[in-house]
């Protein structure tokens, strides 16, 4: 199919135009190629691993969730130049989906994570900028056992701020970064939130709001919005793709 009415469709789908952003985000295409797109790669960051990878699936369109540029305009040089390179060598296009990806309520990665995990989502859950970034559910489990489930779902070790009751009936998820949303989780009366990660003063904020926070590491918690839009466009366009998988073990 064609580059552009893929990037069309993605841009409607996951709202690129309307979801706001952190102002170094670029969202949508990022990279050009010569207009085609006959396999697809995803990945959860673009760096010049996930580039050799896609290389050696024979991709022509990557879609990640951390993109090639952040925080501006930067020079071509260095490890920039490299997996730009890298790229047009080889006819890569680059679609970067952040926040758009992160709070989509079918292919989000908090929405789809809650779908693993057994939650009965309600609704959004975790306000930036005036929207919801993740969502919130009910689960009826022991702390212990949602520990369990978590480590099965993520295939890592979540880390536990056991500062909550024993037993769990409401949940937010957040992935990624989110350890700056526990007063908000706490506020909305949940019994437990999950995230990817937090600052070092998060662990007093649980402890002194009585919160059972679960950091599963950003990028376990972050490769199933990828996984699931390559799903969505498979079945919708009848491409065939690849999860290139990179973890980093934060």
């Amino acid at each position: 199919m064609k580059l552009a009415q893929m990037v069309a469709y993605l841009d409607d789908y996951l709202r690129v135009r309307d979801v706001r952003d952190a102002p170094e985000a670029l969202n949508g295409l990022q990279v050009d190629n010569a207009g085609e797109v006959t396999r697809l790669a995803v990945a959860v960051d673009l760096c010049e691993a996930t580039v050799r990878l896609a290389v050696a699936a024979r991709a022509d369109l990557l879609l990640v969730h951390h993109g090639l540029f952040w925080g501006g305009p930067v020079p071509i040089s260095g490890m920039v130049y490299r997996r730009v390179s890298g790229l047009i060598a080889n006819n890569i296009a680059v679609y970067a989906a952040h926040l758009p990806l992160d709070c989509h309520p079918e292919v989000g990665n908090a929405a789809v994570l809650a779908q693993h995990l057994g939650v009965r989502v309600c609704g959004g859950f975790g306000e930036w900028q005036g929207q919801s970034c993740g969502v919130w559910g009910e689960l009826d489990v022991t702390r212990d056992a949602l520990t369990t489930r978590l480590a099965t779902t993520l295939d890592a070790t979540p880390r536990l701020l056991a500062f909550g009751q024993e037993r769990i009936r409401r949940i937010g998820i957040v992935t990624g970064a989110g350890g700056s949303i526990i007063p908000q989780a706490a506020a909305a009366g949940l019994d437990a939130y999950v995230t990817g990660e937090g600052a070092h003063h998060t662990y007093v904020v649980a402890e002194e709001l009585h919160l059972n926070v679960y950091y599963g590491g950003h990028y376990a918690t972050e490769t199933f919005g990828v996984r699931a839009l390559a799903e969505h466009l498979a079945a919708k366009f009848s491409l065939p793709w690849v999860f290139l998988d990179h973890p980093t073990g934060l």
